[in-house]
């Protein structure tokens, strides 16, 4: 996958998370869900493009950490899972989001770790 693939499938991930987040319920508990989710799932894109910018192999290392914690488990899986624990939306939907940031956070490790090995 080059990184043009990347950037598109960031890109996709960070609008299927908004859509699922603006179709939470309306109430309080999914109002903060829904502006945490927003927020994390539109960083991963953004934070990827910066990678893409780095003026060297230590700075593309560090943004490419910053990708890691915004597609990883403390934030964005921690809210999809949040959201079927609390049964907000069915399982069906955020699953397949699950699955994308196990991915998407398995490429930017690999690719993390590649760039390491090779400075």
């Amino acid at each position: 996958m080059d990184s043009n693939e990347l950037k598109q499938r960031t890109k996709d991930f960070s609008h299927r998370c908004v859509k699922l987040a603006l179709s939470l319920p309306k109430n309080v508990l999914s109002d903060h869900i829904r502006k945490q989710l927003i927020r994390c799932s539109t960083s991963v894109s953004s934070n990827y493009r910066a990678t893409l910018l780095a003026q060297s192999k230590s700075v593309f290392i560090a943004k490419s950490s910053i990708v890691i914690e915004e597609s990883d488990v403390p934030i964005n899986r921690n809210w999809l899972e949040f959201i079927t624990d609390e049964k907000l939306i069915d399982k069906e939907y955020v699953f397949p989001l699950l699955n994308e940031s196990r991915e998407l956070t398995s490429i930017f490790i690999s690719t993390k770790k590649t760039a390491q090995r090779n400075r």
